[in-house]
């Protein structure tokens, strides 16, 4: 289940990329499938592991182009343990929600980015989060959990403005290129666990919206990827956020 559009991104073969808060790795891996250099960077080594397992599987399946590469690091957002400039391509998907001080993680992000690189940074969407928390305190306060709620324009200012010289001149700050919806019929799904309760996946209406989900994801039957075309820029509950480092700084 992609929330980036890696055509939008830029994405090429042998791209330099990284995936910060890569999770189970879902972004990772289909950019190593499209033959890019991957790095999964994460704080919790568990989830590593089993990256870097699913990696030399799809190696040993063929499922790679040749020359692609891919590894994991684990390390703290806060602190990037990379060069700056070294990446082409940064994807930071649902992450940011959770770090308390997003701001100098996106300035790290900025950092080690190459100047005419891309970086694509999804959240929860403003509208969906919102009944989210409405209707369940669990779902957010929990060890972890979504620590505030973005709106576009907050998250706009605040990667664009990430790459400005301290003293608040122009700088190299990031170019906005657009924005992206995605996930519209998993918004429902999520207000009715948020509903019935979080932790209750017994709920019958739960239960029954989770199969619907698992065949959307599993089969792509065509009446559920047009419904998510019609529903994600309604109510989407992954907004995608694209930008630009610029060449050179501006006004140079």
């Amino acid at each position: 289940m992609l929330t980036v559009d890696f055509d939008r991104l830029g994405l090429q073969p042998g791209d330099r990329v990284l995936d910060m808060g890569a999770g189970a790795g879902r972004h990772s891996f289909e950019m190593y499938r499209r033959g890019a250099d991957v790095i999964a960077f994460d704080m919790d080594a568990d989830e590593l592991e089993n990256v870097r397992d699913l990696f030399a599987a799809m190696r040993e399946a063929g499922e790679v182009p040749l020359g692609a590469e891919a590894d994991v690091k684990q390390g703290d957002a806060l602190a990037l343990p990379f060069a700056d400039g070294e990446f082409d391509r940064i994807v930071a998907a649902e992450v940011l929600e959770h770090i308390w001080e997003d701001v100098a993680a996106i300035k790290e992000l900025v950092r080690v980015l190459r100047p005419g690189g891309t970086l694509a940074v999804s959240v929860p969407r403003w509208l969906p989060e919102v009944i989210n928390w409405r209707l369940s305190r669990a779902y957010h306060d929990a060890t972890g959990g979504h620590i505030r709620i973005y709106t576009d324009l907050e998250l706009i200012d605040k990667v664009t403005k990430a790459g400005r010289p301290n003293d608040g001149t122009p700088g190299d700050a990031m170019i906005f290129e657009g924005k992206d919806y995605a996930h519209g019929l998993h918004s429902p799904y999520w207000w009715i666990k948020c509903a019935v309760g979080v932790d209750n996946d017994d709920h019958p209406l739960a239960k029954a919206y989770h199969k619907l989900l698992v065949w959307e994801i599993m089969k792509q039957p065509t009446a559920l990827m047009l419904a998510g075309k019609v529903l994600d820029p309604v109510i989407g509950k992954s907004m995608v956020l694209y930008f630009r480092k610029p060449e050179a700084a501006q006004g140079a």
